[in-house]
């Protein structure tokens, strides 16, 4: 089964780990890579519990729409488990 998510869009200030191009884009799990030290916390050497990280894929169309020149092309982000919104799978 492929697990849909979303990135979330939102814009924090300060340092986050989530790409500005990818919020709000739809992409498939690829893996999960394990836990680790968040590191938006460490920046400011903060306590800094483990999250889940996932290797998510983006079609070049999703994150491009009609300016990728190949939109079956793929792309893959290592993103945070608390940047992810999990989708039905049927959502758009």
């Amino acid at each position: 089964m492929v697990e849909r998510v979303r990135i979330r869009n939102l814009m924090p200030p300060g340092h986050v780990r989530a790409p500005a191009y990818l919020r709000g884009k739809t992409g498939v799990v690829e893996r999960r890579l394990g836990a680790f030290s968040n590191p938006e916390q460490l920046a400011y050497a903060l306590p800094a519990a483990p999250k889940q990280l996932y290797r998510v894929r983006f079609t070049m169309a999703e994150l491009w729409g009609d300016a990728a020149e190949r939109p079956e092309d793929t792309v893959d982000a290592e993103v945070y488990a608390h940047w992810l919104e999990e989708l039905p799978d049927h959502a758009t």
